[in-house]
């Protein structure tokens, strides 16, 4: 007869003491939301009119990129939001993937208004459009300055919540990050149309943006969706793992081992582990089950949240082998 096992030794109160600071971190990630959303909405409003006025595309792409960013944060701060909800009997792991989905969409946004300014960058390479290079230059500057403040304030929590391991906060900062570089992009390419009259200039610009922007979209999507997929995190050798866990005296196979990522920096695995039978009457298995954890925690950079071991005697392999 199988002994499930999901015992984790010692680490009850530093689980409750974790969800404190989460709970805090998750605060203030969304206070700096707020604020970096409250920016990007001002000069989005902004940048409009003044591409409206100007006829500048690098501005209007610009313009689309903080329409992403406005929508992008709108949706991060829902999301932070989400994923402080206490998990229940229907939500075991509560609304944390919320983050994660969060980040998934900003990412697919990102792409998509990044070729949309692509195609357009190179019709207006092949004709040229008119364009008014002085408010080009003062609304970049403007954002510039807005963008920057956004990005100091959602920098602001590094080492607090972790925000370089946290996909939502990852793709805030592209978001905002991006539209920095719009700026800069739209206040070069004024200063070229003042200067020279070169009014291609201006779509040069924005395609420089779009080259910027696609790489770093798709790279934020691949890391969500291999979160919302289930799999393996990338810093954990499984095949290592499962290596390293039949080394253990007693062990005789492991299967059905299992690794993935709830969220961000909360990684779960679990396993079935089989053991010699005598073990599971001799009292060997509460000796195993902390040698399998310490071996389970050395291969995460990160203290593994949850870690659930079905220890098996090696006679349930045949009852087993029923159920698959």
């Amino acid at each position: 007869m199988s002994t499930p096992a999901g015992r984790e030794p010692d680490t009850h109160s530093h689980h409750h003491s974790h969800g404190h600071s989460h709970n805090h971190g998750a605060g203030a990630s969304r206070g700096r939301l707020l604020v970096a959303l409250c920016l990007s909405a001002t000069v989005l409003v902004a940048e409009i009119v003044t591409a409206l006025v100007t006829g500048s595309l690098a501005l209007l792409a610009d313009a689309g990129h903080m329409l992403t960013d406005v929508a992008g944060l709108a949706m991060a701060l829902t999301a932070a939001q989400l994923s402080t909800r206490p998990a229940t009997d229907r939500s075991t792991w509560g609304m944390r993937r919320a983050e994660v989905i969060g980040a998934a969409l900003q990412a697919g946004m990102l792409a998509v208004v990044g070729l949309f300014v692509a195609f357009k960058a190179v019709h207006n390479l092949l004709v040229a459009p008119q364009v008014e290079a002085s408010g080009m230059l003062v609304m970049g500057v403007i954002g510039l300055a807005a963008n920057v403040i956004a990005l100091l304030v959602l920098s602001g929590g590094r080492g607090h919540d972790g925000h370089g391991e946290n996909l939502n906060m990852r793709a805030a900062l592209l978001e905002v990050l991006n539209d920095a570089l719009g700026s800069v992009g739209v206040i070069i390419a004024a200063a070229v149309v003042a200067r020279t009259g070169w009014t291609r200039a201006d779509a040069v610009a924005s395609l420089l943006i779009a080259v910027l922007i696609l790489p770093r979209a798709v790279t934020l999507l691949r890391s969500a969706l291999a979160v919302l997929m289930d799999f393996t995190p990338r810093e954990l050798d499984l095949a290592q793992v499962r290596s390293h866990m039949l080394s253990i005296d007693h062990v005789e196979d492991v299967h059905d081992l299992h690794a993935w990522t709830v969220a961000s920096g909360m990684p779960v695995l679990t396993a079935h582990v089989v053991v010699r039978d005598e073990c599971l009457r001799d009292g060997h298995t509460e000796e195993i089950l902390d040698r399998l954890q310490n071996c389970v925690a050395e291969h995460f950079p990160v203290r593994i949240q949850h870690t659930t071991l079905q220890l098996e005697p090696v006679s349930h392999l045949e009852h087993e082998a029923a159920y698959c």
